[in-house]
């Protein structure tokens, strides 16, 4: 499968409402927005996204909008994020997807976090250079409690 990234297009953003209320992938991400199915709160969130200084790319597998990847926050603490349709999950779609958008942005260090119970993202997170080097406590709104995710660093 060719995985692409490209700019995030108006038209991109349908596709990603309907991934991000896909209730097995909610479960599995943990850390999303309190309530997925507003769509004015989804609209509002990607404009900002796509007004500040993220750069925000849209995963295109064999030319399908099949999720998103970015890389946002301050200088120095900047973390990567990224969302693949879960038909496309275990196919190295989003490992692809990551370093690609890795090599985009050369700066370092990068930071990630998962759930720590998300084996697959921490495999996609580690097969790119990142490293664990932290648990913490968060509260995650798609299981509405508050559950162990686990901090990487992607350095130099």
């Amino acid at each position: 499968m060719n995985v692409e990234l490209r700019q995030v297009h108006d038209s991109d953003l349908p596709v990603f409402f309907r991934q991000m209320n896909d209730p097995e992938a909610l479960h599995m991400a943990a850390f999303t927005p309190g309530e997925p199915a507003d769509r004015d709160a989804f609209d509002a969130h990607w404009s900002r996204i796509r007004s500040s200084d993220a750069v925000v790319r849209t995963v295109l597998a064999d030319g399908d909008v099949i999720g998103s990847a970015a890389v946002y926050g301050e200088p120095g603490e900047r973390e990567v994020t990224y969302w693949v349709d879960r038909a496309y999950w275990g196919k190295g779609i989003a490992t692809a997807a990551l370093r690609a958008l890795l090599t985009e942005v050369p700066e370092r260090p990068l930071y990630a976090r998962a759930a720590s119970d998300n084996a697959g993202s921490l495999r996609v997170l580690e097969k790119c250079g990142f490293r664990a080097v932290a648990t913490a406590s968060g509260f995650a709104n798609a299981r509405g409690a508050e559950i162990a995710e686990t901090v990487l660093i992607l350095e130099g």
